[in-house]
Formats: structure tokens, C-alpha cells, sequence
């Protein structure tokens, strides 16, 4: 849906107990957009879904391709459905991760630098503090 300018969701946390509860992907999309605290009326008026479309991927009379799918999960913040569909495929989702980003990259070793340094300052003030003491 990249003709659609839309606002990303924030993160909202599904847990596997949630997802266990759903029987069918389409109940997923609706857990997914629970979860965001979103009406599926809010989700149809920002992605151009019209309700029937969206009534039929929560019943399962119609199949969603990926990029609304998508779209609607990144709407949401959260990943229901996908997460539905792997732990239906017998998937483990408590050794799953996602992929870390450039920017999650770059702040993770960012962080560990200035830890490497902190840690560096200390030992440098240990050995001037011995240094006074012992002169």
C-alpha cells in the first residue's frame, strides 16, 4: 500500500497466550488491531479497506495479500497475525528475534563503546587515586 501515506502504530506487545486464543488468521487481524486499540473502522478509513473486504479477511472468505497484510500490521505496532500464522505453522515464537536495524546497530555498539570507556576511566582514576595515596 505505498500510495497510502499513513502514520507507522506504536509497539504494542501480543502475547503467545493471545495468539493461542485465536483459531483463525482472521481473528489474528482482529487481535492485531485490538491490541493497537484501534477500531477496525479506524484501520478501513486509514488503509482505503472497505468494511466488507475487512469482514471477510476476519471470517476467512477472502484471502489478504501481503502488502495490506502488512500495511496493517505496521498500522497496528504489532506483528499479530504473522506471529499468528508461524505459531500455527508449529513454530517456537519464544526463539524467535527480529533482525537488529542500522539504527538499533549503530546504538547497541554506540552504548557499548561508551560502557568500553566508562569502564576504562575508572581503572585511570583507581591508578591516579593509588598514586596520590602512595605518594
Amino acid at each position: 500500500m505505498s500510495e497510502v501515506a499513513m502514520q507507522l502504530g506504536l509497539p504494542t506487545e501480543v502475547t503467545n497466550q493471545e495468539l493461542a486464543r485465536e483459531t483463525t488468521l482472521g481473528g489474528a487481524i482482529g487481535l492485531c488491531a485490538k491490541a493497537a486499540g484501534l477500531e477496525p473502522k479506524q484501520l478501513q478509513s486509514d488503509l482505503k479497506l472497505d468494511k466488507a473486504q475487512w469482514s471477510r479477511w476476519e471470517s476467512g472468505q477472502e484471502g489478504v495479500i501481503w502488502p495490506k497484510l502488512s500495511a496493517v500490521m505496521d498500522r497496528c505496532g504489532n506483528d499479530a497475525p504473522l506471529l499468528w500464522m508461524l505459531q500455527a505453522r508449529g513454530y517456537d515464537l519464544s526463539s524467535l528475534r527480529k533482525r537488529e536495524t542500522e539504527t538499533e546497530r549503530k546504538l547497541r555498539e554506540a552504548t557499548e563503546r561508551i560502557e568500553q570507556l566508562e569502564r576504562e576511566r575508572e581503572v585511570e582514576r583507581r591508578l591516579f587515586r593509588d598514586l596520590r595515596a602512595a605518594a
